[in-house]
C-alpha cells in the first residue's frame, strides 16, 4: 500500500493522534516537513492519501509552498485520492477548492463543543454525532468558507464552519489530532496569544486547557476514531 503523506507546516504541529491511528490500522505514512524546507511532492499519485496539519501562518500569506500545496490538493481531489486537513490544513483545502479564508469574528482557543448537522452526508461521516454535540480542541483566528459542492458537517457558536466533506475528502477547522504532549507544548509556546484574547468567551486559559485533558480528551478521541475510520475507507489498498 502506498503511504499517506502527512504535511507538517510547523515543528510543534505534527501528526499527533492521526499517525497513531494510521499505525494501529497498519497504514504506512510519510512525513513531509514543509517547515524544514522539504519540497511539495509533484505527484499526488505516489500516495494513497494526503493529510495536512496545522500551523500558525495564514493561507493568505505570501509563502512559496502554498500555491504548490493547493495545486496538489486539486490534483488529488480530481484523481479521487482522499485528502484530510486539520485547521490550517482544512483552510488550505478550502482555498484550493475555490473557498475563501477570512478572519473569524473571535479567536477560538481551547476546548469547545461543536454541533453536528443532520444531513445524509453528515450521518455518513459523523454517525452518532450527526445532529448532536461533540468535544473538540481549537486554536485559530481565521475561518474557511464551504467550497461549492461540499457539505458542512459541524458548526460552533463562535465559528459557523468547523468541518466540511466533499466525497472522500474531509476538512476541519478544529484540532481532533491533539495529544496531551501537544496541548502542553502549545500552551507553553503560545500562552501570550491566549492571554491577549482572554476576554473573549471562546478563549480558555492554558491552565484550564491542561486541567481538562483527562475529562475532554477521551471524548474527542471517540470523535477522532469515527472521522478517521470513515476517511481511511477511501484509501486505495
Amino acid at each position: 500500500m502506498k503511504p499517506v503523506a502527512i504535511f507538517r507546516h510547523s515543528p510543534t504541529e505534527g501528526p499527533g493522534y492521526f499517525a497513531i491511528f494510521l499505525e494501529r490500522h497498519g497504514i504506512p505514512w510519510r512525513l513531509i516537513a514543509i517547515d524544514d524546507g522539504e519540497p511539495v511532492p509533484a505527484d499526488a499519485g505516489a500516495f494513497s492519501g494526503l493529510c495536512f496539519m496545522g500551523g500558525p501562518m495564514s493561507v493568505n500569506d505570501p509563502l512559496p509552498w502554498i500555491a504548490p500545496v493547493c495545486a496538489l490538493i486539486r490534483v488529488a481531489v480530481a484523481c479521487g485520492i482522499p485528502v484530510i486537513g486539520h485547521c490550517l490544513g482544512g483552510q488550505l483545502m478550502s482555498k484550493a477548492l475555490g473557498g475563501e479564508v477570512t478572519r473569524n469574528p473571535v479567536k477560538e482557543i481551547g476546548w469547545g463543543t461543536v454541533h453536528g448537522e443532520d444531513s445524509a452526508v453528515a450521518r455518513h461521516w459523523l454517525g452518532p454525532y450527526a445532529g448532536a454535540g461533540a468535544t473538540v480542541f481549537q486554536w485559530h483566528g481565521e475561518t474557511f468558507s464551504i467550497p461549492a459542492g461540499a457539505t458542512r458537517l459541524f458548526a460552533s457558536g463562535h465559528c459557523a464552519n468547523q468541518m466540511f466533506a466533499l466525497g472522500p475528502h474531509l476538512a476541519m477547522q478544529c484540532h481532533v489530532e491533539m495529544t496531551p504532549e501537544m496541548i502542553a507544548t502549545w500552551c507553553g509556546q503560545w500562552s501570550d496569544e491566549a492571554a491577549a484574547a482572554a476576554e473573549q468567551p471562546s478563549v480558555q486559559a492554558p491552565s484550564a486547557m491542561t486541567q481538562q485533558v483527562p475529562e475532554r480528551l477521551p471524548a474527542m478521541r471517540e470523535l477522532s476514531d469515527r472521522l478517521y475510520s470513515v476517511w481511511i475507507h477511501g484509501l486505495a489498498h
